[in-house]
């Protein structure tokens, strides 16, 4: 999967290591050059000086064929424009901004962006975001069972949630919605941007996920 990363600073260079460790394609986007000396030199993704929220910029950096994009500068302002372009001109699927105002979170969701508050984040939190497959928060000694995350696709937006469980293999446990989590129940409506908290069988996580690609109709 290709994975772009605004912003090489001490989160950015970070993310886009642990990315591409973890066999990602990943290509880098800071407007300082010398900023990427923070990159290991094991670091071989691509490496783009320029504005994270310039369409040419963007596209010199993937953003045609990215499936994730994450916007972690110092700057509330950029990460939002940037994430916005990265969603609604180059429709990458998996989009999260960093933001220095929790209160903005809210307005954020409605945009369907994903967006982690200085206060509570960490590399392993976006890198979840931008690739829910990659980990679970939790499994039990056996290895059958597990707690994971999945950012609501945006085909799943406006109908009920209850319709993803599928009785013992697959249940909907919690949500994290604005920046605020909330216990599941058979009346909640999904909204785009959504963070469900999955309970699933080992044997049964492809059904899963086949479920999020193919929608509701499938």
């Amino acid at each position: 999967m290709h994975v772009i990363v605004i912003g090489c600073g001490r989160v950015g260079s970070g993310l886009a290591t642990s990315l591409e460790q973890a066999g990602h394609s990943v290509a880098i986007i800071d407007k300082n050059a010398k900023a990427f000396r923070r990159l290991p030199a094991t670091f071989t993704g691509q490496k783009v000086t320029g504005l994270g929220f310039d369409r040419d910029t963007l596209i010199l950096a993937g953003a045609e064929r990215a499936q994730a994009c994450a916007s972690v500068t110092s700057g509330d302002n950029s990460n939002i424009l940037a994430a916005r372009i990265a969603r609604e001109n180059f429709v990458i699927p998996s989009v999260v901004a960093r933001i220095y105002d929790p209160r903005r979170a809210q307005i954020y969701q409605r945009l369907g962006i994903a967006t982690v508050a200085t206060v509570a984040w960490t590399t392993d939190q976006i890198a979840r975001r931008l690739v829910p497959d990659s980990s679970s928060d939790w499994t039990d000694q056996s290895g059958g069972l597990s707690l994971i995350q999945r950012t609501l696709p945006a085909a799943w937006a406006g109908h009920r949630l209850a319709s993803l469980n599928d009785g013992d293999r697959f249940r909907i446990v919690a949500l994290s919605r604005a920046g605020t989590a909330h216990l599941a129940n058979n009346e909640m409506v999904g909204q785009e941007g959504d963070v469900l908290h999955v309970m699933v069988r080992s044997e049964s996580a492809a059904d899963l996920q086949s479920l999020f690609e193919h929608g509701p109709a499938h």
